[in-house]
């Protein structure tokens, strides 16, 4: 294969692509080149096919951070990447959600796109580069692939549109959108932003589809230079009579089923059908079921559309732009710090909120920096919701991008992570219910179980889900879709947001295009429906609860000199572990001097408190305390009156009488009380003083002159003896 290089501009910045030179064994392979970024990008075909009817894509997408990349080493005992991260997996799918329309049912060999990223420059972000990658590898590839399709990040500064801006762009963004795009058409979206209207948005959109362009002529140049032929598909399909034999046994059960508003008795329905199909087309289609059964859901859909395209009445028998019956409630777990339940239609969610001190807080050891992560949200669809019986795993790629899309919904309403709301915060979405739409639901019971545990968010936010069906002229926009509509419907397109406005939204479109007049009724269509869940929900819990949970813990915020912070912390950490011992209470230490107590028990947190006190305290003139003898000297004793700050009581200042020596009166480990008379700002030495403290006794004659004691004494005699004595003879002066 010989080599093909092609670069073009790309948001200001030479995007370059190659193919020719790096994996050659894969079916399709490209190197992108974006700064000093690098991405290997490999898409592979099996060679043998899978055996019957195929009714989905056998398609796996890997999106893969190799920690050299940055010039860092794993941690952990194995030194070696593991599973993937959260990141990995979500853009993972931000490539498999463009990319699995754009390839055929009818080509039934296990197909695998992995990205890789092999080096990373901190300026052009990897995920971007996977996706054009993702898409140019297909297009060289020997791969049915009906593409090519293009990614771009999209932000708005200051009133402009930036195509893939920087970090530091990002940072100063009203929007973060990452969408993929064809010629003609957007194929996805996921994106938030900063309580945008819906204007904003679609502009953005726009603008992202004509940023690409570029790069998909790029990719065709390089399919005439260098892409290999396609393999054929195979079609396996049903002869005219067997279809109209398989209308003739169902159509009537799949009308009546279309018109069933109940779920699970809907399924019931469709599945009695189904099975009346294979008994009436006999025996000998016994092995072609998946193909049959294709069919006929593929004519329950025909139906479906049709129906909601002419009567404008849908499955469950709601008008197009109706929202399905609502209900809530909060308090629902006493012992969790907020929580609350959201029932819309079919679907339910019960969601949990827990407060957490900086110590819950997630470290997230991401390619190019750590951080610390203070609000997290987890989506749990267990197979009850959906009427099911399977084995519980763990979190799957659905999972976490319901999940991702909550959280980044709901995380712009939160209060700024500071000294006024020190906490981390969980929220945990458990679908009990699940009949489309269940992520939306995460939001609306996310926001009443923030407001139940009493955390002071900004606005309340809602979600709402959209569903298109497009039958040559017929267009119909869903509010608040339903299962069945998502799967059989041409868009899913999420909007969560404020009544002022947007903060997320994810679409994906399974047909090639839609307008923008169309895409302009969805979000105007959103935003009604949006501001009628907010309403309701507003009927359940309007203002966020006054004070937190007596369950939840309280951080105090106190300050220390920076110089005293070893103290607290001690050698080793052992003062500080020993303070968490003693009183249970959490404490966490900024290099500012600022330390943070948590605890849900006052007593302990003020115990901690006068510890950190006692242990950083300074010494003040004129204050008394309480200290102990640390050592004894001929002029005195050494007085700790601080934890590590001690200070000297002179002889003299031990008591009103005559003091031969310190030990008369002392010992060390003696506790004793003394006031501190002065303390020097540049040495920090103090004179402190026990005899300030003792009442002085009636014939006390101590300050008399010619009775004076110690030192002073001792200096008045030596004046005496220069003054009696005879001056030298010096001769005489010359």
């Amino acid at each position: 294969m010989n080599i093909v290089r092609e670069t073009v501009l790309f948001a200001g910045r030479e995007l370059t692509i190659e193919t020719g030179r790096l994996a050659k064994q894969a079916s399709g392979s490209v190197f992108v080149e974006y700064g000093d970024s690098r991405v290997l990008v490999t898409a592979t075909a099996s060679n043998s096919a899978r055996e019957g009817f195929m009714d989905f894509v056998p398609l796996t997408v890997d999106y893969v951070e190799k920690t050299y990349a940055a010039g860092k080493i794993p941690g952990g005992f194995f030194k070696r990447e593991g599973r993937q991260s959260n990141f990995e997996i979500l853009t993972s799918r931000l490539i498999d959600r463009p990319t699995r329309p754009l390839l055929s049912k009818s080509f039934p060999y296990e197909q695998q796109v992995i990205a890789t990223v092999m080096s990373a420059d901190a300026e052009n972000e990897t995920d971007i580069m996977a996706m054009c990658g993702a898409s140019a590898a297909l297009h060289v590839s020997d791969i049915p692939f009906d593409g090519p399709y293009a990614g771009v990040r999209v932000g708005y500064v200051d009133g402009e549109y930036i195509a893939n801006p920087t970090i530091e762009q990002r940072e100063q963004s009203l929007i973060d959108i990452t969408m993929a795009s064809t010629k003609d058409a957007i194929v996805m979206v996921e994106g938030e932003g900063a309580e945008v209207s819906e204007e904003i948005m679609l502009g953005a959109l726009m603008f992202g589809q004509k940023a690409v362009q570029p790069v998909l002529e790029l990719q065709e140049k390089m399919r005439e230079q260098a892409g290999k032929e396609k393999r054929p598909l195979i079609e396996v399909t049903l002869e005219e009579a067997e279809q109209q034999k398989i209308k003739e046994l169902c159509e009537a059960r799949l009308v009546e089923a279309m018109q069933i508003k109940e779920k699970m008795a809907r399924q019931t329905a469709m599945k009695e059908a189904r099975e009346a199909v294979m008994e009436g087309m006999g025996e000998e289609y016994a092995d072609q079921r998946g193909l049959v059964l294709s069919y006929v859901e593929d004519l329950g859909a025909s139906i479906m559309r049709k129906a909601t395209i002419n009567t404008e009445k849908r499955i469950d028998g709601r008008a197009t732009t109706e929202i399905r019956p609502i209900w809530g409630d909060t308090g629902l777990l006493p012992r969790a710090h907020g929580s609350a339940v959201f029932t819309r239609g079919e679907t339910q969610a019960i969601v949990a909120a827990t407060l957490g001190t900086r110590q819950d807080a997630q470290l997230i050891d991401a390619l190019l920096e750590k951080s610390d992560k203070y609000f997290l949200l987890h989506y749990n669809f267990p197979p009850y919701s959906v009427g099911e019986a399977r084995f519980l795993r763990g979190p799957g790629r659905r999972e976490i991008g319901h999940g991702n899309l909550a959280e980044r919904s709901l995380k712009y309403i939160l209060p700024d992570h500071s000294e006024d709301f020190p906490y981390v915060v969980r929220l945990v979405s458990e679908i009990t219910e699940s009949n489309g739409s269940s992520s939306m639901a995460s939001v609306c019971g996310g926001t009443l179980a923030l407001m139940d545990a009493g955390v002071p968010i900004k606005k309340p936010l809602a979600g709402i889900a959209m569903g298109l069906i497009k039958e040559d002229d017929g267009v119909a926009i869903l509010s608040d879709i339903l299962g069945d509509e998502d799967h059989l419907g041409d868009m899913d397109f999420k909007v969560t947001g404020t009544r002022d406005g947007v903060t997320a939204l994810q679409m994906d479109i399974k047909i090639k295009g839609i307008s923008e007049e169309i895409m302009t009724q969805a979000l105007e269509q959103a935003r009604l429906g949006r501001l009628h869940i907010l309403g309701k929900m507003e009927e359940v819990l309007p203002v966020p609860r006054e004070e937190l949970s007596k369950y939840a813990p309280r951080i105090i915020k106190i300050t220390i000199p920076t110089d005293r912070i070893r103290d607290v912390i001690g050698k080793g950490g052992e003062t500080i572990r020993g303070i968490i011992d003693q009183t249970g209470v959490t404490i966490d230490i900024e290099d500012s001097g600022d330390v943070f107590i948590g605890s849900a028990d006052q007593a302990a947190a003020d115990e901690a408190i006068a510890i950190i006190n006692r242990l950083t305290a300074t010494a003040e003139a004129g204050k008394v305390y309480k200290g102990l003898v640390t050592r004894i000297e001929r002029f005195g004793a050494f007085v700790e009156i601080l934890p590590g700050i001690e200070g000297l009581l002179h002889i003299s200042e031990i008591d009103h009488r005559r003091i031969a020596q310190v030990e008369d009166v002392l010992h060390e480990g003696d506790e004793i009380e003394v006031k501190c008379l002065e303390v020097d700002e540049r040495s920090g030495k103090m004179r402190l003083s026990r005899r300030a403290l003792i009442e002085k006794p009636e014939h006390d004659d101590s300050d008399r002159g010619s009775e004076r004691r110690g030192p002073d004494r001792d200096r008045d005699r030596g004046r005496d003896r220069d003054r009696n004595r005879r001056p030298r003879d010096r001769g005489p002066r010359k």
